[in-house]
């Protein structure tokens, strides 16, 4: 078979099972990415999430022997939220990304992968493939900017010119010698609002990110949030979308035709008292099925406190209270007690020191004497 007509097929069915942008790249390796991301691990830069083999993150014929082409595809995620329920004084509310709307994307796109694998196994029965989203070794977006489905953002993402940036990336190894599509041109121009907007200063340059201080990256770590950055969260208990918010290239970009993204409000914007004391099973039955719990509950749990600390809920201070004095998480009773010092409520100090007295974690120690001191700074400044 022709392998424009072969291509063609390719596309028309990749749209027929969903895919809303596909492309072909060469399977050659990636080699001035690869020089970037040695100067990136030499920066410490990186969030300990990518795969740690530079080689097989570069060149596809590592992971697929006889790789010659790769095809690309990405799939649009809705932007805005109808009917999105309100935070209300005493009902405050976490949000999830908008890449944890809906249904994981790693299994939508996977499943569209698969299918289209099967599809391609019927025109030409030899083919070797391999797919992967997200988690798999190459970079998708070098991938998706080598097959000219959109270029590289500022802010490091692949900004299309249908969809915006708001878009997921999959890709395919294969051993058919596609024609590569053309590469598109950067339309980022001179503006940086990206840059200009991100809260923790992470994007240090143009398309370089620092994922150590991204937002994005603090609120799935399973370890305390460094102080400096707390303040800066809100009330993310998943993701930051601030840089993709601001672009542009994302005015008008809604998104809302993927029935699987389709957010349900109560879950992708869900009330933070609840969150604080749910089960790990609870868990997995109510947010199991989005992209934002794979982290499991520790991390959620420990944002929301967090944000119920951005919105000095007085009413929270109950369960606060009682993470402090009950929680085994050295984690949660930590974030606990800062959280208690943010809000200000006089009736804090009495459970601080109690569980001061009782608690032998050092790193939870610290963080109630942190607490305590600031009940005191609050008091000399009222006396002043």
């Amino acid at each position: 078979m022709d392998v424009h007509q072969l291509q063609q097929q390719i596309r028309d069915y990749a749209a027929y099972i969903g895919i809303d942008k596909i492309g072909f790249a060469s399977a050659a390796p990636f080699v001035e990415l690869k020089q970037r991301l040695i100067r990136h691990r030499e920066l410490g830069y990186e969030s300990g999430f990518e795969e740690k083999d530079l080689d097989k993150r570069t060149t596809p014929t590592l992971l697929l022997p006889g790789a010659q082409s790769i095809i690309a595809i990405a799939v649009a995620y809705p932007s805005k939220m109808n009917d999105s329920p309100k935070s209300t004084r005493g009902e405050r509310r976490g949000l999830f990304c908008r890449a944890s709307w809906g249904t994981d994307y790693h299994l939508v796109l996977k499943d569209m992968l698969t299918e289209l694998e099967a599809f391609i196994l019927t025109l030409v029965p030899d083919a070797k493939l391999k797919s992967m989203v997200d988690t798999g070794e190459l970079s998708d977006r070098a991938v998706s900017e080598r097959a000219g489905i959109g270029w590289s953002g500022k802010n490091t993402m692949i900004i299309t010119e249908e969809f915006g940036s708001y878009v997921y990336l999959g890709e395919m190894i294969t051993n058919i010698p596609f024609v590569p599509d053309t590469p598109m041109e950067d339309q980022c121009g001179d503006c940086r609002l990206c840059m200009d907007v991100c809260p923790t200063g992470a994007l240090v340059q143009p398309g370089q990110l620092n994922a150590q201080r991204c937002i994005a990256f603090l609120t799935q770590t399973k370890n305390p949030v460094p102080l400096e950055f707390r303040d800066k969260i809100g009330n993310r208990i998943y993701g930051c979308d601030t840089c993709q918010t601001v672009c542009p290239k994302n005015r008008k970009k809604y998104n809302q035709h993927q029935e699987a993204f389709k957010p349900d409000g109560e879950l992708v914007k869900p009330l933070l008292k609840p969150l604080l004391q749910l089960s790990n099973r609870q868990f997995k039955e109510r947010f199991g099925h989005m992209s934002g719990s794979w982290r499991g509950k520790n991390p959620i749990q420990r944002n929301a406190l967090i944000a119920l600390a951005h919105f000095k809920d007085e009413t929270a201070l109950p369960d606060i209270h009682r993470i402090l004095q009950e929680d085994a998480r050295p984690m949660m009773r930590g974030t606990a007690a800062w959280a208690t010092a943010k809000i200000l409520d006089d009736s804090s100090i009495a459970i601080l020191e109690s569980c001061l007295q009782n608690e032998e974690e050092e790193s939870v120690r610290l963080e109630i004497e942190a607490a305590l001191a600031e009940f005191k700074e609050k008091e000399e400044n009222m006396d002043g």
